[in-house]
């Protein structure tokens, strides 16, 4: 994806984070405060307890794999690629919920303005054109001033909730809130605090965007220390001090009137309208519409960066295909992910049900959450040794390593939540195992039919995502195959010279032919019987350099195995009758005694391949050939294609990598 550089440093990180607290103060207290009545600072003081826990845990973890991902990341080190994807698919869940979310409440604000809004068909485009208006930004690319710029966002809206906190406060603070709750509204069942307490959990789901951005980011081991104080302190006050007064307000009046009404889905309208002083009520209702619609709108695009930065994490790491994760040439975007994004959520505006919605989302949160702090405390024992540029305090000996209570005490909580999910919102419950259950079959089947393990890692590097379009150079080429890690490397140079030029102007690709030789010594007839491990590694071998070559847009890749006395002559011979345009063949570091790589890889049948077979097809062909270097020593494999042909490195294909 377009780099941000290193001028992202904390601000940005706090931003996003901050951004997405600050966000669910104006859609979840509503739906918590109509569950727990009184009782609602209790919840969000225990929710802001797990956020602490939480935070630790995410920054520990990816200051310690600064890869982008977030949950992701931590997951595959801690445990394998599986549990990565799931963690990975559960907030990917989440994200798409809030930017429904976050679309639908700007209706219910923008309604301060215009009453129309508030439902039916105008509900429905406002909410879908602030979800367009997100996916065009994300298409078009972020970039780091961007992100330094929604911080003022967050901080104006920082400094009107404080302001609301102080008049609430002092105007509309009754004390029976802290000694006597249930004298305010009632006493709530622990079903209905069980139900309500997984809902504040939403807000956290900012933490998984920042760490995304792990390894893109300026920031110390002291500065971390330093985000993570700032973080806490600037999300708890506002996030505990609105639950107080809106546990004050909120359920009191809504009670006597027999039920819920409007501030359910806009509840800091439900405050301000509280205030008898008419100077303040109605100054503060069209600020806080403003407000709310500005950060709303601020967290629906970070929850759409986040769908695209997980999205082509996930595609980098053949989790999913990575066709999905195409990024856009010139904008260096994942736009297959974000416009699939779009759509989810837009389908998603159609329930106009946000307890529904938020419900779904604290599954995939508090799924993610649990991940992550588990991934944390199996670190300590994985890596000990490996340097933490923040380590978590509050640590316990246990065997070889040391438990990190704040981790471990956070994955009980979030397990507890997930748990509550489950068991009080069935909805949800049904939704997001459905998704999960969706997600992992994908996987394991996507895993077996590229012959990809399921727990281990493959990556790519990031320029094969970009798929850039160049002009078919030729029609068709001639690969012969040796089953060897190079075979990887010649299908990905003649891939590149056969990927089509641009399938709008219907110029079609190539055809590869990708050849075995079954070499045999003249002391055998040529029709004999080719061992059965050769034959089987033969094929494997095609199967693979087929899988590689059809990677490339408009490219066919044809297989076949010839028998020959000598492989150039076979090499050659093919090369006339097939009318092939170029060969592209491997070359071995030459070795200090004749020989190089084996064909057929069976004692008996074999031949060099840098010496007199090279020599032969160079003087003999009928067409351009084209060789790939040898690695020297301690060159990176990867780019003997490139460097070998002479072309630019984000030009060719390089191969996948398993750890």
């Amino acid at each position: 994806m377009k780099p941000l550089g290193r001028s992202l440093g904390a601000p940005a990180l706090f931003g996003i984070v901050q951004g997405f607290v600050a966000a669910s103060v104006y859609f979840a207290v509503g739906l918590v405060a109509q569950r727990a009545l009184g009782l609602t600072w209790i919840v969000f003081l225990a929710g802001g307890l797990l956020f602490a826990l939480v935070v630790v845990s995410y920054v520990e973890g990816a200051s310690l794999h600064q890869e982008r991902g977030g949950a992701t990341v931590i997951a595959r080190f801690a445990f394998n690629e599986l549990v990565s994807f799931v963690a990975g698919w559960a907030i990917c869940l989440d994200y798409l919920i809030l930017i429904a979310i976050c679309a639908f409440g700007i209706t219910d604000y923008a309604a301060v303005f215009w009453g129309d809004l508030q439902s039916g068909a105008p509900e429905f485009l406002l909410a879908a054109a602030c979800v367009a208006f997100v996916t065009w930004r994300n298409a078009r690319g972020s970039d780091a001033p961007r992100y330094n710029r929604a911080v003022l966002i967050v901080l104006g809206d920082l400094a009107l909730q404080l302001l609301v906190v102080t008049f609430g406060l002092v105007l509309l603070f009754e004390p029976e809130v802290l000694t006597g709750p249930a004298s305010i509204a009632g006493t709530p069942s622990v079903e209905d605090l069980l139900f309500a307490f997984p809902l504040v959990l939403v807000a956290f789901s900012g933490l998984d965007a920042s760490s995304g951005l792990a390894g893109q980011v300026a920031i110390g081991r002291r500065g971390l220390r330093r985000l993570i104080s700032v973080r806490l302190l600037a999300a708890l006050v506002p996030y505990v001090g609105i639950a107080l007064v809106a546990s004050a307000t909120l359920p009191v009046e809504r009670l006597d009137e027999g039920g819920p009404a409007g501030w359910i889905e806009a509840p800091m309208l439900g405050i301000v309208a509280d205030f008898s002083q008419e100077w303040l009520r109605e100054g503060l209702r069209y600020v806080v519409a403003v407000s709310a619609i500005a950060i709303l709108a601020a967290a629906c695009n970070t929850a759409m960066l986040g769908v695209s930065r997980l999205g082509y994490s996930l595609a980098l790491n053949r989790q999913i295909p990575s066709r999905v994760g195409y990024l856009h040439p010139a904008t260096a975007t994942p736009v297959v992910i974000i416009g699939t994004g779009a759509l989810v959520a837009t389908l998603l505006l159609l329930t106009a049900d946000l307890e529904f919605l938020l419900a779904i989302s604290a599954f995939g949160a508090t799924a993610a959450f649990t991940v992550v702090c588990l991934s944390v405390c199996r670190l300590r024992w994985r890596e000990p040794d490996r340097d933490r540029p923040y380590r978590m305090p509050l640590n316990v000996r246990v065997g070889g390593g040391d438990l990190p209570l704040p981790a471990a005490l956070g994955a009980l909580v979030s397990a507890a939540a997930f748990v509550a999910v489950l068991a009080y919102h069935d909805r949800a419950r049904w939704v997001g195992l459905g998704w999960m259950a969706f997600g992992v079959l994908l996987y394991v089947i996507y895993r077996i039919s590229e012959d990809k393990p399921l727990l281990k890692r493959i990556t790519v590097p990031e320029r094969v995502l970009t798929r850039r379009r160049t002009e078919a150079e030729y029609g068709s080429i001639l690969v012969p195959v040796l089953g060897t890690d190079l075979d990887d490397d010649i299908m990905q140079t003649a891939g590149r010279l056969a990927s089509e030029e641009d399938e709008d102007l219907g110029e079609g690709g190539a055809v590869i032919e990708a050849l075995w030789i079954f070499e045999v010594p003249l002391t055998l007839p040529l029709d004999t019987r080719v061992p059965g491990a050769e034959l089987k590694r033969a094929r494997a071998a095609l199967a693979r350099a087929k899988a590689v070559g059809e990677e490339y847009e408009g490219v066919e890749v044809a297989t076949a195995v010839v028998r020959a006395r000598r492989a150039g002559e076979a090499i050659v011979r093919e090369a006339k009758r097939r009318g092939v345009e170029a060969i592209v063949l491997a070359a071995e570091e030459p070795a200090r005694t004749r020989g190089g790589v084996l064909l057929g890889g069976k004692e008996g049948l074999r031949d060099t391949f840098v010496g007199d077979t090279t020599r032969y097809v160079i003087n003999k062909a009928p067409c351009r050939v084209l060789l790939t270097a040898p690695p020297a020593a301690g060159q990176d494999p990867t780019r003997v294609a490139d460097e070998a042909l002479e072309v630019p490195a984000g030009d060719a294909r390089v191969p996948d990598r398993v750890y």
